[in-house]
């Protein structure tokens, strides 16, 4: 009796040791990647600490580039989740960290001076750095350029990152991003100059485009935050948040053109 629990004993654990056995012969085709955006952020400090900061503290992204020189850290495999975007919102879809990439740049962010504000600029090299990055990354994963974003943009109530001297317009040049057309925008701004919709209209274009916007019909905070957000993207010479002529046409020109 011994010897048979013993033999039956050894014949289980044999076939355990076989360990699960799938079959993968039958993919289907109907999948895609689970990265659907991709947040860009500055690290508002220096490349030592901003190392320390995302490996060691309770954040993290995905890549981060430094300044001089523009080298390429990855932190986190894009297959995981990095802990990057926090409370945040993008054309209905929240809690960004679960379907996005995140990249900080190395960059001080501002400072405030008696004279005012100062915003730190970003060199030349690093945002070179950056295109070669996110080109690789939007092939890989087949991400829509509407859906290359700043933190700014998925949390405007908390958020000012990457700052009204990140360049939107290069990016968007090399594929990377919408950009309203100039002309476009020109003569939509003379029709919103005889006069300007509602509060509400503004909050219905906002969500178009992409931002989370109460629909209350009032400039309320949170209003105006999204709209100061949206114009440091779009708009960096002035983001007071002011619902106004040009505004109107930028947020008129790219409702439009979204895909």
């Amino acid at each position: 009796m011994k010897t048979f629990a013993l033999l039956l004993t050894l014949a289980l654990l044999a076939g355990c040791a076989g360990g699960l056995r799938i079959d993968t012969s039958q993919p289907s085709a109907n999948h895609d990647s689970r990265v659907q955006f991709i947040v860009l952020h500055y690290t508002s400090t220096d490349l030592q600490r901003s190392l320390q900061i995302l490996t060691q503290d309770e954040v993290s992204s995905h890549y981060l580039i430094g300044a001089a020189p523009p080298t390429i850290y990855r932190l986190v495999e894009e297959d995981q989740r990095a802990w990057h975007a926090g409370v945040s919102e993008w054309q209905g879809r929240t809690w960004l960290n679960s379907s996005s990439i995140g990249i900080e740049l190395v960059n001080p962010g501002f400072e405030d001076t008696p004279n005012g504000r100062v915003w730190y600029p970003y060199s030349d090299e690093q945002i070179d750095a950056l295109i070669l990055l996110l080109k690789d990354i939007v092939q890989r994963h087949h991400i829509a350029p509407e859906n290359i974003i700043g933190h700014s943009d998925i949390a405007p109530l908390r958020k000012l990152d990457p700052g009204p001297l990140f360049p939107w317009q290069r990016l968007a040049a090399a594929g990377l991003g919408r950009w309203p057309e100039a002309g476009a925008v020109a003569r939509a701004q003379a029709r919103f100059a005889q006069g300007l919709p509602e509060i509400g209209w503004f909050q219905q274009q906002l969500q178009q485009v992409g931002y989370a916007t109460p629909h209350t019909g009032v400039l309320d905070d949170a209003t105006r935050r999204a709209l100061a957000a949206f114009q440091m993207h779009y708009r960096p010479s002035r983001f007071d948040g002011v619902a106004d002529a040009q505004t109107a046409a930028l947020l008129s020109v790219l409702a439009v053109s979204r895909p």
